[in-house]
């Protein structure tokens, strides 16, 4: 019962434990990955005055409607070069929330007094070791020029435009390469006069992304991708599925052991109890009932113990969750206590994996617990 026990419970805590790291991770993403976005089907860019997408910036239904403009740049900051995704956004991108959380340094600001400033990701501060309190130095961006080719002058081929950081944001390699705009630099430096490369949406609170996604893709047909969260980040979100499932699986194992010792358990219990059974076998008892009798003692061992191993990790996440006693070793990380994320769904799966191992178990002790009672009798 102690076996399972303890396996029941770090299964629990262990899981909580993992889906909190999950839940911190993707509400990281989430801050830069909208609940849903359109982009072209084919090309790069794609005009936002048509008559569908100003009908769908006023839809009620979205509170976040942000106009993106990308593409690659190279970055110039004193005698260092990066190349680097240059996003240019419109001002409903600043309204979205936690987005001051992915600050590392400076302040997310992109437009103030009619100058323009640049946020940029942690691995371009890096590679061009930007300070981003030295106000004289400022960041160049040069991004091929479309109107000219095969110039006499290849600075002719460019368009360059200075633009001072002013803030530094860290999430992950994918969105730190970057460095967020206002949408009108980017189109300055890109030479777009009207055109983006994708529509984000954020819904209000309550509305269902993957019915409002399936009424975009009936209205745009297929000249447009529209994208929720999960095939946005396909690659992320299948690393943390399949590290859950490994974990679940390794523990199971450990608990497949645990509950495999009930055998062992009812297997001395029938030795210690071989007259009791030839007694009552000798005034009626069939083998059904004896083998009853035991597989119902071997069902409570590992029901018991489960369900309270399954309360110890609950107790014990709850107050992991409120208190965050367990600290983490990395002082610099978002939290600074283990995250514990309570999914219930954890809780029906451990049981019914514990049932089943435990009818497993309990019926082949049940079946040697009969196995040899005319021998038990004949010695009575």
């Amino acid at each position: 019962m102690l076996g399972v026990f303890v396996g029941s419970a770090a299964l629990i805590i262990i899981l909580s434990v993992f889906n909190g790291f999950e839940n911190v991770i993707l509400s990281m993403y989430n801050t830069f990955t909208p609940e849903i976005r359109i982009e072209p089907s084919k090309g790069k860019t794609f005009d936002p005055s048509e008559v569908v997408f100003t009908s769908l910036k006023k839809d009620s239904r979205i509170s976040n409607y942000t106009e993106v403009l990308q593409e690659k740049a190279l970055l110039k900051y004193d005698d260092g070069q990066y190349i680097a995704m240059v996003k240019g956004v419109s001002k409903d991108f600043l309204k979205r929330q936690n987005l001051d959380s992915t600050l590392l340094q400076g302040a997310f600001i992109l437009e103030a007094e009619d100058t323009p400033y640049a946020v940029i990701g942690s691995m371009v501060q890096f590679a061009l070791s930007i300070n981003v309190g030295d106000n004289f130095r400022d960041l160049q961006v040069f991004s091929p020029n479309k109107g000219k080719s095969n110039s006499l002058n290849p600075a002719e081929e460019f368009t360059v435009k200075t633009i001072h950081p002013i803030g530094v944001f860290q999430i992950q390699q994918q969105f730190d390469e970057s460095l967020i705009v206002p949408l009108t630099f980017a189109r300055e430096l890109l030479g777009e006069e009207k055109n983006i490369s994708a529509i984000e949406l954020y819904l209000k609170k309550g509305e269902s992304a993957a019915k409002f996604q399936e009424e975009l893709i009936q209205k745009l047909g297929s000249e447009f991708l529209v994208k929720n969260r999960v095939q946005q980040n396909e690659l992320l979100y299948k690393i943390l599925n399949t590290e859950k499932w490994a974990i679940f699986f390794i523990l199971t194992f450990v608990l497949i052991i645990a509950v495999f010792n009930i055998i062992g358990s009812l297997t001395m219990l029938v030795i210690d109890k071989k007259k009791d059974i030839a007694i009552l076998s000798s005034i009626g008892a069939d083998t059904a009932l004896i083998r009853n009798i035991f597989f119902v003692e071997g069902m409570m061992i590992s029901l018991i113990g489960c369900i309270a191993g399954m309360f110890a990790g609950y107790v014990f996440s709850v107050l992991q969750q409120k208190y965050g006693f367990i600290k983490m070793a990395e002082a610099d990380f978002i939290t600074d206590a283990y995250p514990i994320g309570i999914n219930w769904v954890d809780y029906v799966l451990i049981f019914v994996t514990v049932v089943l191992i435990s009818t497993i178990a309990s019926a082949v002790s049940s079946r040697l617990s009969v196995k040899h009672l005319n021998n038990s009798k004949d010695e009575l």
